[in-house]
């Protein structure tokens, strides 16, 4: 009788990589056209890669989400009013499904598990929690944009599903420092706060 395969140490985690997409983060992208950038958040990639390999080593999973626009007639997208207000440059073909500007970015490709989202929160209306649990994670290290958007809302989701939860501090970005710091503060209830280089698999 041979030997049981021994289980992967980071088997049940995964780095949850939020909207870390070319349309957000690539000069060529959406935001980057509109002059939308941010340094903070374009400097995640490379700050995160490291890491990301580290879970990938350590048996663990990566798992993207991609914010979507969901094309409508004539691939016009379907945009809410108060993103278009805010956003008013986004157009047809900008978070297509299946386009360049919709994937993860080069540095961190590929994930092993990749969820469209339609609102700030990686798990509303989404296949999220369905194919994290069919994985077997229970653990999830939350990074990427915007830390008082999509990272906010999901860590909380995340948090009430009974997922272990730890936020990566200067894993994530918003458009501005002040905002990134509050929004970190308002999760220390609800999360583990730890950097990149402190995180243990």
């Amino acid at each position: 009788m041979s030997d049981p395969v021994p289980t992967p140490p980071a088997a049940d985690l995964a780095l949850l990589l939020c909207d870390l997409q070319n349309d957000f983060i690539h000069p060529r992208g959406a935001y980057g056209r509109a002059g939308q950038a941010a340094a903070a958040i374009a400097a995640l990639p490379g700050r995160l890669a490291p890491l990301a390999a580290r879970v990938r080593a350590a048996g663990g999973w990566i798992v993207s989400t991609h914010f979507t626009l969901v094309p409508g007639r004539g691939g016009v997208p379907f945009i809410s009013p108060h993103l278009a207000r805010l956003r008013p440059f986004l157009a047809a073909g900008d978070f297509a499904p299946g386009s360049w500007g919709h994937a993860l970015v080069d540095e961190l490709a590929p994930a092993d598990l990749a969820v469209e989202k339609v609102a700030f929160s990686a798990f509303y209306m989404s296949r999220l929690e369905w194919v994290l649990q069919r994985a077997g994670i229970r653990r999830l290290l939350v990074a990427g944009i915007v830390t008082n958007g999509g990272v906010a809302s999901t860590v909380r989701d995340a948090q009430v599903r009974d997922f272990a939860v730890t936020l990566l501090e200067d894993g994530c970005a918003a458009f501005d420092a002040a905002t990134h710091r509050t929004a970190v503060e308002a999760l220390r209830p609800v999360a583990r706060v730890t950097t990149i280089a402190e995180v243990s698999l």
